[in-house]
């Protein structure tokens, strides 16, 4: 179990195609919020959740924070998450992961510890909502949200918004596993977003949850 790294889990997201808080979804006999807790609590011996919604999740007894910066998104997210986090070192991950398991988790924590993020690409994505996370990306995290759509926007193709926690991830000093073909143990599909119905209903008859 890891002391000198928090475990931080998001589950700030509107839920708008699942419907519902996908949070309190059932897999298994347990909610998906319940089923990421007890993974990050098997692995590190802190660990708290930013939420916008804290008084939801008081019966997990785990420590839960709000964003500092509303309405921003992920990012947002993260950059709570380090500002209240006990550790330098942090691992990030979105409540809507659910087929992450123990052994990628510490198979990114032990790939390269010296660099500001670590996170993989996996299924065609770069996965930046799983991965190490320094504090020393705090002051990056807030200039990039003190800069206005319209700058950070201008030199988008076709318009569409910029993810900013790939800006961040372009700016900093970050290392992105290609886990597919450098973890032997690497089952296709886990890093697999639950988005929708269609999702929920393939995790529950993938069997991953009894």
């Amino acid at each position: 179990m890891y002391r000198d790294i928090t475990g931080i889990i998001l589950s700030g997201g509107k839920s708008t195609r699942m419907g519902q808080n996908k949070s309190f979804l059932k897999l298994g006999k347990k909610t998906v919020i319940e089923n990421i807790c007890i993974l990050m609590k098997s692995i590190f011996e802190n660990v708290i959740i930013i939420t916008n919604e804290p008084e939801k999740y008081q019966f997990l007894n785990v420590k839960c924070y709000e964003d500092i910066f509303k309405d921003y998104g992920p990012i947002g997210g993260i950059h709570s998450g380090l500002k209240h986090s006990y550790t330098d070192n942090n691992f990030i991950i979105s409540c809507d992961l659910p087929l992450i398991t123990k052994e990628i988790i510490n198979y990114i924590i032990n790939y390269d510890i010296t660099k500001e993020i670590v996170i993989t690409r996996a299924d065609g994505f770069t996965q930046q909502l799983c991965g190490l996370y320094n504090k020393k990306v705090l002051p990056l995290i807030e200039r990039i949200i003190s800069v206005p759509d319209e700058k950070e926007n201008r030199n988008n193709i076709q318009g569409k918004r910029k993810c900013r926690v790939l800006t961040l991830i372009e700016r900093s000093n970050a290392t992105i596993i290609d886990i597919e073909k450098e973890f032997a143990k690497y089952i296709k599909g886990s890093f697999l977003n639950l988005n929708n119905p269609e999702d929920y209903k393939f995790i529950v008859d993938s069997g991953f949850y009894k």
